[in-house]
């Protein structure tokens, strides 16, 4: 398929970049939602585990402020997260008024079994071949951020 893009300027350009690529993975959300079922998770569970650190607690209004969401709904996430045994509030030795929630070793586990399914590649990426594959690694590889691997699985 090709792409005319000389009718576009480079604001209109970047927008239909932006565009594709938001509709693609708007389009492979299925993909994603065979992992979260198959682990009992909700995409607001995800987003939560996906914030906390295996050994490392997180204060109620520093995860509502990453959320970008109130304290209410915050302590609603992380009310379902304790529900399953996936994380505890802990408080802190020497302020007992802060509790600070952190993974407990089965939500450690299940953080991971969620970044492994989400870093396997849909179906529809699988169908590049491998130099579309490498051009796209490589374009992707200019933006900011893209050198982070949030995933632990699908490299090498």
């Amino acid at each position: 398929m090709s792409v005319k893009t000389a009718v576009y300027n480079k604001t209109a350009l970047a927008a239909e970049v932006w565009q594709r690529i938001f509709g693609f993975l708007i389009s492979t959300r299925r993909h994603r939602d065979v992992v979260l079922k198959r682990l009992q998770l909700t995409p607001n569970d995800a987003k939560a585990l996906n914030t906390l650190q295996d050994g490392e607690g997180r204060s109620m209004s520093s995860l509502a402020d990453e959320w970008v969401c109130d304290a209410s709904n915050a302590t609603w996430m992380v009310d379902r997260l304790e529900e399953r045994g996936l994380a505890e509030r802990r408080t802190v030795p020497h302020d007992r008024r802060v509790k600070l929630v952190q993974l407990t070793p089965d939500g450690a586990r299940v953080k991971r079994e969620m970044m492994e399914g989400m870093g396997q590649p849909p179906p529809e990426l699988m169908e590049l071949n491998r130099p579309e594959l490498e051009a796209l690694l490589e374009l992707l590889a200019k933006l900011p951020g893209s050198d982070t691997h949030p995933f632990s699985a699908g490299r090498g």
